[in-house]
């Protein structure tokens, strides 16, 4: 079976009923999504298959062969995050980080499918799935909301930084 994760093409060795998490985390050794509950419910093995999320745990591998699989690792890297990861940094969205790549990839497809600014409720509602047992949300909706609409906090950051370390 062949299966293209991130932009690659993979050979897969397992079976097709094998969960998608377990051939992406085991064999690939993509360990962005997470196992959580191993039920569905809590969004920590989040993926986007054809731009859209889905529960890595449910989904059997068969059932993505010749769709495009995106996990966190392809959302930004280290010298370019993706706006949505540096709106997680900005407003403090992120504690121990094991919900962290569902929830980025729950909110990077909301902004991709609406193409426009949304709303707190329309984020409360696409992530909803998503538990985080350390934030509370808020922070999380808030990052998500700034995203969508491009804003960024330390935009006047570094020149605040400057002014502030050359007093003499």
């Amino acid at each position: 079976m062949r299966l293209v994760v991130n932009g690659a093409e993979h050979s897969i060795d397992s079976p097709p009923l094998t969960p998608l998490l377990h051939v992406l985390r085991e064999e690939l050794r993509l360990t962005g999504a997470k196992a959580g509950c191993q039920h569905g419910s809590c969004g920590t093995c989040t993926v986007l298959v054809d731009g859209e999320p889905r529960r890595s745990c449910l989904t059997a591998v068969a059932a993505v062969e010749g769709a495009e699989v995106t996990t966190v690792e392809a959302l930004g890297d280290p010298s370019r995050l993706a706006d949505v990861q540096v709106a997680f940094d900005e407003h403090y969205a992120a504690q121990c980080g094991f919900c962290t790549s569902g929830m980025l990839l729950g909110a990077a497809a909301l902004i991709a499918r609406t193409g426009r600014p949304v709303e707190r409720e329309e984020v409360v509602e696409a992530l909803g799935g998503h538990y985080c047992r350390c934030t509370g949300y808020v922070k999380i909706v808030d990052a998500v909301v700034a995203a969508s609409r491009g804003e960024r906090l330390g935009a006047m950051a570094p020149s605040t930084l400057e002014i502030r370390g050359t007093a003499s």
